[in-house]
């Protein structure tokens, strides 16, 4: 088995034969190492391209900007418009399909101005055993995969990018606020702005990795099980601080945080 050093080599050597990449960039773990890569790897023939949509909060859009214009990318932001799909709306198990979709359709259309650009996406070798509907998007649109192709995990891309000097190297994991909708919970615009509203409470009272579940005027909280102590300490200005976004109830799933649970 390849070192995480030849693993990275292999990566930017594959980078560079493309001569000209368009970049799915989240500011996540995955999509800014390879967003890195591709950027040393090729340049201003590298584009980072960002999605803005109702999906994504405020909060994390803007970080994912300032970290790729501090250090120089050449970056692009185009407006998705998932929210405005039915398909997408109906959260039927299929969300991150018309998701991705969508996202790729739209760089398709504005990338073609740049001629023969090859799109890559930040899928890594964990993902390969797990469901991804959006994977199949990323297929139908012929969008290579080149963390994956260089055999990289999540802990491998974590070392990878610290010594970068990457700020995501330890950031928590993250997924579209739909996630935030138990499968065959219709999804609303509006009440994915009030669960943003609800997470940034809890990321501004120092909790790492969370999730607020909507469940109508039910506002389910998973987070580390290692902060249960925490947020019982701080249960009653809490719950009063979440009810202000429009829950009405607000419940600690003891079962904890759970990647890519969505009931």
């Amino acid at each position: 088995m390849n070192s995480i050093d030849e693993k990275e080599q292999a990566l930017l050597e594959e980078l560079q034969s493309y001569g000209s990449l368009a970049v799915a960039y989240s500011g996540g773990v995955d999509s800014t190492y390879l967003a890195d890569c591709a950027h040393e790897a090729l340049g201003e023939n590298a584009m980072m391209v960002i999605a803005d949509s109702p999906s994504i909060p405020r909060e994390e859009l803007e970080g994912a900007i300032k970290m790729a214009t501090d250090r120089g990318w050449n970056l692009r932001v185009i407006k998705t418009g998932e929210h405005l799909q039915e398909e997408y709306l109906e959260n039927k198990g299929d969300r991150c399909f018309h998701c991705k979709n969508e996202l790729f359709t739209k760089m398709e259309t504005i990338l073609s101005e740049f001629g023969d650009v090859v799109l890559a996406h930040g899928a890594i070798e964990d993902d390969r055993d797990d469901i991804r509907p959006g994977a199949q998007a990323a297929i139908n649109h012929c969008v290579v995969a080149p963390l994956q192709n260089a055999q990289l995990y999540k802990k491998e891309i974590r070392i990878l990018s610290e010594r970068r000097g990457l700020p995501t190297a330890e950031k928590a994991s993250f997924a579209c606020l739909g996630s935030r909708f138990p499968t065959g919970t219709r999804i609303e615009v509006e009440a994915m702005s009030q669960v943003e509203k609800a997470e940034a409470i809890l990321r501004a009272r120092g909790y790492r990795q969370y999730r607020v579940r909507h469940h109508g005027d039910l506002c389910r909280i998973e987070i580390d099980p290692t902060d249960f102590d925490k947020i019982m300490g701080e249960r009653t200005e809490l719950v009063n601080v979440l009810k202000k976004t429009g829950y009405r109830f607000v419940t600690l799933d003891l079962s904890g945080y759970s990647m890519g649970s969505s009931a």
